[in-house]
């Protein structure tokens, strides 16, 4: 598929088969995310992989659930994968090198037929009152926080990418 492609078909996935990502699938995503440029080349970038049905997952949903208005579902939507992006928490452009990578992650599942959801809504649960537990428990580098995550697997839900109004988003000077 080529990019462009890629970017027009991609949307958010909020539903997922229960078959897990193989390893070579896995690695694919990864690669992706540790190909994204970072600023300077720092490379601060930290990816930890958790599966979907793991009791830190389900831990995580209850913190956010306390600290954040309750949803209707679950923040990973019951995908198989969630991988979590975390980065030196003094680095002032950790959170465009995270952002970066996390669509560079989007992008090649995509390409590979995989749906996937960026999630953000779990900062205020990883980042509060047990931010050191969480940066422990999820095997953060040290001087590490959390910034980005997203959610990976096989669709079992579609819908149209969204719309976009060119004239009014877009100022050409």
């Amino acid at each position: 598929m080529q990019v462009l492609d890629a970017i027009q078909r991609r949307y958010s996935v909020r539903g997922y088969t229960e078959e897990k990502l193989t390893k070579s699938e896995l690695d694919a995503l990864l690669t992706a995310g540790l190909m994204a440029p970072t600023a300077t080349n720092r490379q601060e970038i930290h990816f930890t992989v958790l599966d979907g049905s793991s009791d830190i997952v389900k831990e995580i949903e209850t913190e956010r659930i306390g600290v954040n208005v309750s949803a209707p579902v679950n923040f990973y939507y019951n995908a198989p994968t969630v991988i979590l992006l975390s980065a030196e928490a003094a680095f002032g452009w950790s959170e465009v090198d995270a952002g970066i990578a996390v669509e560079n992650i989007a992008l090649a599942a995509e390409g590979m037929g995989l749906g996937s959801v960026i999630i953000g809504c779990i900062k205020g649960a990883l980042n509060g009152d047990k931010k050191e537990y969480f940066a422990k428990k999820l095997a953060f580098p040290k001087g590490y926080e959390f910034k980005i995550a997203i959610a990976v697997g096989h669709k079992n839900a579609e819908k149209a990418p969204h719309n976009y109004n060119f004239e009014k988003s877009v100022s050409i000077i």
